[in-house]
Parts: structure tokens; C-alpha cells; sequence
């Protein structure tokens, strides 16, 4: 075997091979030796074992994923795939099973948490991806509406969805060749996803006889999933907001020592077996794994008063859509990429591509089934037949590209195959700042991606507008709001100080009597403590806040008064001037925050911008001002010159803590700008040979 690996100043691999497989193998190594620690950690939540190293903290995730059956339903995916295409994961499978140990070394935290590397199977990178997925499509939010048409009335299950779902945040444009400076097109975006350390998307290159692609893949995961460009064509994606998984109430009784469940012909047996949850420092959690002709049961079972299945598309279908991931790689044209996006599946996506022949993409890819239109909204009755699933949504939605092209989880292009989306005000945002030139460059796109105007604050800001017969202090704090250019950069004092309204007003609606048995009941609700954040009131509030300001429903909620009473009580606390970073801190999700027994919390440095912006740093108002989620990767794919392309991600190429690659993209991250993509083998340093 040949392989040969490079790195470029910012330790990024560029992997060369001389065959497909020698590739796989070569790039599944490389994750070993620099993601070791995430991808096993990757690999134990799939497989629902991450309690035995993480502790009791993990038991409710690992219950789930045992419950779903997520490694199950991989291997019945692995199972179904065409011969070449599980050829190539399985050398995937065998480089990181060869460089695991040497990768574990590496680090700390393998020893800090008393784990050993472990054994991947074939379908393992499978369970990656559907354990990274399967709440991306958010259908705990059925729990939600339940609860809401339960206590408010039917009429109002959508009063915190009017496009309000505030915890999403992806971009994506693609600007054609008469806009740009070289004339050829370019795409750009940022996926927003919680910020993990290490990061989700790794920089690399894949390149061997039958192809030369760089992009951003997920460690764990072969091949360019999402982001890639291959020189001459490139392609992108964002969620597309779609709704594809569906919450069924089931029936279950215990008929001796088995399960049955009441569909739509009557009591049929349902799959059932018991599963045990290691618990490090705890004792064995033990599972009770259900699984009727809808789904897996996650919610309940036959002795509560409640029981949940999920159905979702790969566990009915044993399709992942992994076919199209080594079909990507080769694409050379955006019918290419067109075709390999027909057979993708999980999750469901927008789609841009453009290549170097002049051919644009703009397209839904994924799998949305036919069903009820309730099942989209709430949980609904397993034993009625109209609930069914009836084969698959085709063709999917598709629109000509004229000029640019924007994609930002707003209501638009998949619209008809979902039911809450982002709020426009990014994608209008991104349109109008992308409509002011048409000699845009690769570089240019950074003032894009780090726009901090935060529209969506005006129907707070209009209420505010209103009042009279303020104290002093409010008065002179109207005033500063009213001032205020809308602008949520780091250095903004006026940025705080609408934020702390902001949240004041949150807590004060959710704390209104008119979602009083809302509360109540929320916080009552038999659901798992998983669930929980999709059930929680103050975000709810929060993220819906635009719309519950300006909605004709709740009518004993008056609105002017919150807004009084909110300014009046922040006027009236001791205010010392603080630019949002100090409060707008990044605080990503790490599996083992502190390797070293002693360290001190760690200190993280402070953000721009705010969920409705383009530059979408999410807190969560009235709860913390913290940045959970952001840019989890930058990118400009230039189709005129590939090495005029740029990229970033908030830490560095490496997994391992203390390597000098570790976090040294930090500092660029945050002032917002993009490292070269470079290709050129000539400036890149030859790590090892012969691997």
C-alpha cells in the first residue's frame, strides 16, 4: 500500500493514495490518530454505552439511543448497501481500527476517563451519523405542541412556531458568475450547529487516481458528506427544515412474557428484550427495548401511563443514503452531484452546487414520507389506519438559480414538506447584503458571514417606542434602545443592554398567567428528562418572542405592560456599561471538560452576534447569555480557481489537547476570517510515507 500524508501550515491532512480503498483506509487512520478521543466517544453514543466512562449524566442519552435502536438500525442499513460502496466504509473502518490505539495514546482524556479504545464494526460510521441526526429534526417539538393544544386549545399549537424556532442557524448562498469578480460562481455559508471541541467538521483532502476533493467531513464518517469541492464542481448544504419523523401513541399490553400493540388491525406482538446500561459510579441502569409495526418505543411502555414509538425514514426503509457519499466524490459536474443527491436520506437538506461548466443546483435532497398531515404536528393515534406512512414525497422541490441563491432554514423552498422554519430576517439579510455588488471575490464573502444586524428585535423595540410615563432611569434606557443601531457586535454596551430587556420580557411572559396550565403542565409532562429542553417554557417563550409580540392569540397578555414592566425593572437594578462579549461567551459542548482532575474552568472568549443574525452565535434569552451555538465551520468555494477558495473552523485540525493544531484557528474564528484552501503539493509538508 502507498499512501501518503501532507499537512499545510494549519495542520490540516491532505491524504493521497493510489486507490480508492488504499484512500478510505488512509483517511479512517487519520481520524484515529486525530479525532481519536471524539470518534470513540462518537462510536459509545451510537451504541448507547457513553455512561459506563461519562457517569450517570450520559444514562438518559444512552437509554434513548438503546431504546431507538440506533446501532440496530445501522447495521440493517450497512446490510442493504451495494457491494462497492460497503467495500469502501469497511477500509474505513479498518484505518481507524488500526490507528486507534496509537491515536489514544495521544491524548489525555482516554486515561482521565479509564477508557480503552475500542472495536468499530462496518456499520459503526452509520450509527455515527444517525446518533449525530436523529434529533436534528427536532420531533421531540410534537411532545411540545401536545402540551400547548392541551392547555391552550387546538387552535393554538402553532403559536410559538410562526416561523420562530430560533435555535437554528445555518447559511448558505450561491452567487452565479455575473455577481462575482472572476466571473466564475462562488458558494458560501456557515452551518450553525451546537460548537463542540474538538469541532464537528473536519478540513481535509481526499485525492487518489479517480478523484481530488477537498471539504469538511464529519470524523468517523468516510468521505465529504456536506461541504466539498472537487475543482470542478462544488456543492453545500443547509437543514431544509423538513419535518420526516413521526411520534405515535401506542396501545401495549403484556400478554405473559410478551408485548402487543393496538394498530390499525388490532393487537399485534411487538418486539421486546431487555438491554443493561453500564453506569460508571452508579449502578446498571436496565432498559426495556419495545419496538411495534410503527417504531421503536422511547417514551413509556406497557406498564406507564404513556408509550411513544418513532418512526423514522432509515429503520423503515434500512436506507441511509451512504451511496451517495463515495458518488460525490467523484462528481465532476453538477449533474453529478444532482444524481448522488437522489439517494441521500438523513438527514433531509437544501442543496447548492455549481461547477465550472456554467451548471447551478438549488434542490431539496432527502426522504419525506407520505402521511396525514397531523403526524407532522403532534403525536397521533397508532391504532388509525389514516396515519400510515404512503411511500415517499417525489419529486422533491427544486428552483432555477438567477443572480444568487440563499438558503437559510427559512420558509421557502421546502416549505411544503415541513412545519416551523428559521424567521426570514438572515436570509433577507444575506440577499440584500449579497444584491450591493457584482465583483464579489472568495474574501469579500467574510463581511457576509459576520453580519451582526439583528432584525428581529424591531417589534420589541416598537413597543418600547410607545411608552410614556416612564421613571427617569426607564426613560433614559428607552432612550439608549431607541438609539441603538441594531448592531450585536462584542463591543456593544447598547447590545447588552437590549438583551437584558429582552430577557426580562421572556421571563415575565412566561411567568404571565395566561400560560400559567401551560407551565404546569410541561412541567408535569411523563416524558424523559432527554426531552426536556424541547419542553422547557423560557425558550419557548424566547424563540417565539418576535411572533408572541405581535399575535392576536393571548388575549389577557398585555403586551405593553410586560414591556413597562421589563424596562422598568432593568433601569432599576444597578447597570454598569458591559459590552456583549463579556456577557456573549463561547461555551462549547466538550464530552470531558476538564482532563486534568484540578484545572481550573476554562475561560472563553466573548462573541458577536445573536440567533436572528448572520452571524448566528445562539444563547438562549431569559435563561443565559452564553453562545451555545455558532459557525461550525466557514467556507468559500471559488469554481473559477479552487486554491482561491477559503475555509475555517472555530478550533483546529487536531483533536488531541495541547497539539499546536489544537485550537490555533481560534483567533481566526473569531475576527471572523477564512484560512487559504491550499492544493498546491509543493507547499504542503509530507508527514510519513508508506503508511
Amino acid at each position: 500500500m502507498s499512501t501518503r500524508i501532507y499537512r499545510d501550515a494549519l495542520g490540516i491532512p491532505h491524504l493521497r493514495a493510489d486507490s480508492t480503498s488504499e484512500l478510505a483506509f488512509a483517511q479512517g487512520r487519520n481520524a484515529a490518530l486525530d479525532r481519536a478521543w471524539q470518534i470513540e466517544v462518537e462510536r459509545h453514543r451510537s451504541q448507547g454505552t457513553t455512561a459506563a466512562f461519562l457517569g450517570r449524566s450520559s444514562v438518559g442519552w444512552d437509554v434513548f439511543a438503546r431504546r431507538a435502536r440506533l446501532d440496530d438500525t445501522a447495521r440493517r442499513c450497512f446490510g442493504t448497501l451495494d457491494a462497492d460502496t460497503a467495500s469502501w466504509i469497511t477500509r474505513y473502518v479498518d484505518g481507524v481500527n488500526a490507528g486507534l490505539d496509537e491515536g489514544a495514546r495521544r491524548g489525555t482524556q482516554f486515561a482521565a476517563a479509564g477508557l480503552a479504545p475500542g472495536h468499530w464494526h462496518p456499520w459503526t460510521p452509520l450509527g455515527i451519523w444517525l446518533s449525530t441526526h436523529i434529533l436534528f429534526a427536532g420531533f421531540p417539538t410534537k411532545l411540545w405542541r401536545e402540551e400547548v393544544a392541551r392547555a391552550l386549545g387546538d387552535e393554538a399549537i402553532e403559536l410559538f412556531a410562526t416561523d420562530m424556532n430560533g435555535t437554528s442557524g445555518s447559511n448558505g448562498w450561491l452567487v452565479t458568475g455575473e455577481r462575482t469578480a472572476g466571473g466564475a460562481p462562488l458558494i458560501a455559508g456557515d452551518p450553525h450547529r451546537f460548537i463542540e471541541d474538538p469541532g464537528i467538521y473536519q478540513q481535509i483532502r481526499l485525492a487518489c487516481p479517480e478523484f481530488d476533493v477537498v471539504g469538511l467531513a464529519v470524523p468517523g464518517v468516510p468521505g465529504i458528506a456536506h461541504f466539498g469541492h472537487t475543482g470542478s464542481v462544488a456543492w453545500a448544504i443547509t437543514n431544509a427544515m423538513a419535518d420526516y419523523q413521526d411520534l405515535y401513541r401506542e396501545r401495549l399490553r403484556r400478554r405473559g412474557a410478551d408485548v402487543e400493540a393496538l394498530g390499525p388491525d388490532g393487537w399485534r406482538p411487538a418486539s421486546a428484550h431487555r438491554e443493561t446500561v453500564d453506569v460508571g459510579g452508579g449502578d446498571p441502569v436496565v432498559v426495556e427495548v419495545i419496538e411495534t409495526a410503527r417504531g421503536p418505543v422511547v417514551i413509556g411502555g406497557p406498564d406507564e401511563e404513556v408509550a411513544i414509538s418513532l418512526r423514522v425514514p432509515p429503520r423503515v426503509s434500512g436506507d441511509l443514503g451512504f451511496g451517495a457519499l463515495p458518488a460525490l466524490l467523484r462528481a465532476r459536474t453538477v449533474s453529478d452531484v444532482d444524481r448522488a443527491f437522489d439517494h441521500w436520506s438523513e438527514p433531509v437538506n437544501v442543496v447548492q452546487a455549481a461547477d465550472t461548466a456554467g451548471g447551478l443546483l438549488h434542490r431539496v435532497a432527502g426522504e419525506v414520507p407520505l402521511r396525514h398531515p397531523d403526524n407532522r404536528l403532534r403525536v397521533v393515534p397508532a391504532w388509525e389506519a389514516a396515519h400510515n406512512w404512503r411511500g415517499r414525497s417525489e419529486p422533491l422541490p427544486r428552483e432555477r438559480v438567477e443572480g444568487v441563491a440563499v438558503m437559510a432554514n427559512q420558509r421557502g423552498l421546502a416549505a411544503p414538506l415541513g412545519v416551523e422554519f428559521a424567521p426570514p430576517h438572515r436570509a433577507e439579510r444575506i440577499r440584500a447584503l449579497l444584491e450591493e455588488s457584482h465583483t464579489w471575490t472568495a474574501k469579500g464573502m467574510a463581511t457576509v458571514h459576520t453580519d451582526t444586524r439583528l432584525a428581529s428585535a424591531k417589534p420589541l423595540l416598537e413597543l418600547i417606542a410607545t411608552l410614556g410615563g416612564l421613571s427617569a432611569d426607564a426613560a433614559v434606557l428607552r432612550d439608549q434602545l431607541l438609539g441603538w443601531d441594531l448592531r450585536m457586535d462584542a463591543d456593544s454596551v447598547d447590545a447588552t443592554a437590549y438583551t437584558e430587556v429582552r430577557s426580562a420580557v421572556v421571563r415575565r411572559i412566561a411567568d404571565h398567567p395566561e400560560l400559567e396550565e401551560l407551565a404546569t403542565r410541561v412541567e408535569s409532562a411523563p416524558y424523559p428528562e432527554l426531552f426536556r429542553p424541547w419542553l422547557a417554557l423560557v425558550p419557548r417563550v424566547a424563540f417565539a418572542l418576535e411572533g408572541l409580540l405581535t399575535t392576536a392569540a393571548l388575549p389577557g397578555l398585555n403586551r405593553a405592560d410586560v414591556v413597562r414592566a421589563a424596562l422598568e425593572e432593568v433601569a432599576g437594578t444597578v447597570r454598569t456599561p458591559t459590552p456583549w462579549g463579556e456577557r456573549h461567551r463561547l461555551a462549547p459542548w466538550q464530552a470531558l471538560p476538564d482532563a486534568e482532575p484540578d484545572a481550573e474552568p476554562e475561560v472563553w472568549p466573548g462573541l458577536s452576534g445573536d440567533h436572528d443574525c448572520v452571524l448566528s452565535t445562539s444563547s438562549v434569552p431569559g435563561i443565559t447569555d452564553h453562545g451555545m451555538r455558532g459557525p461550525a465551520a466557514r467556507y468559500v468555494w471559488d469554481l473559477g480557481c479552487r486554491d482561491d477558495s477559503l475555509w475555517v473552523v472555530p478550533f483546529g485540525a487536531s483533536g488531541i489537547p495541547g497539539d499546536a493544531h489544537h485550537r490555533d484557528q481560534l483567533p481566526l474564528w473569531l475576527r471572523g476570517e477564512l484560512a487559504p484552501v491550499v492544493t498546491d503539493w509543493n507547499r504542503l509538508t509530507e508527514e510519513s510515507h508508506d503508511v
